[in-house]
């Protein structure tokens, strides 16, 4: 005799959703939660720059959660009120974490542990908006609100995935090592490395969540429309994040460059990856 699963309402599915955020919030931020190079930028980044980068995270965040957020949701009062929750949750869980791991304390100048906990919390939140979609299960929710899948959206989701898996490589020195290091054709050639992984992702390889070419589409169709321009969006990103934590400072135009197209190398398998899990 089979047993109907019992799918939890009020406090206890409330409860839950909360875990569920903090558990990815967790296991999304924990990286860079483990970083010395955010450790540090914690204490000294310009707070203009702190500022700019909470200020433009949360729209982001609002869009991301009118995708995925901790339940399905039809307002946009509701994917603020979600937005709220996930940078409040995340707030909490880097504060725990950071303590446990003994970069702040009871010495510890207010406006340091502001920094320190401030610049994991983006990572952490859009972990935390994400849950959803990494940690749910099919037969325990409600079926989620349909929502038309749109360029622009697809856009966005490959911006998330870009934004998050650069934020774990931005803060490194290995980034502006690399960068030194190589000349110009071998920029050439990760830059059309990136290209192809970002292609064969979603389109060639066939991994599930991938995105099918209908026989009448033309074979460059989805290069142009979409790998092309995950891939602007992918360095767009880098040079943003380079930006926020401090690395383009004193660079030329030329060493500006070439950084971002190194660590646009992770953000385009992130902005691939996000194409294919969300």
């Amino acid at each position: 005799m089979q047993r109907r699963a019992q799918r939890p309402n009020g406090p206890g599915k409330a409860l839950r959703d909360l875990g569920r955020a903090a558990g990815g919030a967790l296991v999304f931020a924990l990286p860079m939660l483990m970083t010395t190079e955010l450790w540090v930028m914690g204490f000294y980044l310009d707070r203009l720059r702190l500022f700019t980068l909470l200020v433009t995270a949360f729209p982001l965040l609002v869009l991301l959660s009118r995708h995925i957020g901790f339940e399905s949701t039809s307002a946009w009062a509701d994917d603020i009120l979600d937005s709220f929750l996930a940078l409040g949750l995340s707030c909490v869980v880097c504060a725990i974490l950071l303590a446990i791991f003994g970069v702040i304390d009871h010495e510890t100048p207010a406006g340091e542990i502001v920094g320190k906990i401030a610049i994991q919390m983006i990572p952490a939140a859009i972990g935390a908006l994400l849950a959803k979609s990494a940690f749910s299960s099919v037969s325990a929710e409600k079926p989620p609100v349909e929502r038309e899948e749109t360029y622009g959206g697809e856009l966005f989701l490959m911006m998330i995935g870009a934004l998050f898996l650069g934020f774990n490589v931005a803060p490194t020195e290995d980034v502006m090592i690399i960068s030194y290091q190589i000349t110009e054709w071998h920029s050439l050639l990760l830059v059309v490395l990136s290209i192809t992984i970002m292609h064969g992702f979603v389109f060639a390889v066939g991994f599930a969540g991938g995105s099918e070419v209908t026989p009448e589409e033309p074979w460059w169709s989805p290069f142009i429309r979409l790998t092309l321009p995950g891939y602007v969006i992918a360095f767009s990103a880098s040079f943003y994040l380079l930006w926020i934590f401090a690395r383009t400072d004193g660079l030329s135009v030329t060493g500006a460059v070439m950084a971002a197209i190194v660590l646009a190398f992770p953000s385009a398998i992130g902005a691939a990856g996000a194409r294919l899990i969300l």
